[in-house]
């Protein structure tokens, strides 16, 4: 065994995307399992042939998607961190914009009050 620390992280994002995987293939067996029982005239060999092509296709179609949403969420973060920085920054100019206006009138108001 190395010395090198275990990502917990990523080990459990490792074993989440197992799960989410094998979920996905036995969804895909269920759905191929009624769609090739419409054909009573099938052989079981020729049913499982169908049914593991199917599985297989519903697991990749479900991979493309993932994908997808992984590169949409990818780019809705970036525009809302963007969005979410030029907030602040104004946030932090009407702030200092109030600092500057209350030390300007305190210094007024001490300047007005001294004889």
């Amino acid at each position: 065994m190395d010395d090198r620390p275990i990502d917990t992280g990523a080990l459990i994002n490792e074993l989440e995307g197992h799960l989410l995987v094998e979920a996905t293939l036995g969804e895909g067996r269920r759905a191929a399992g009624r769609f090739t029982r419409r054909f009573e005239w099938l052989t079981d060999s020729q049913r499982a042939e169908i049914e593991e092509g199917f599985a297989e296709q519903y697991v990749s179609l479900a991979r493309d998607s993932w994908r997808r949403t992984a590169r949409r969420a990818a780019h809705l973060r970036g525009e809302y961190e963007e969005v979410y920085r030029g907030l602040r920054r104004r946030l932090l100019a009407a702030f200092l914009c109030g600092t500057a206006v209350l030390v300007l009138a305190a210094a007024l108001v001490v300047t007005a009050v001294r004889p």
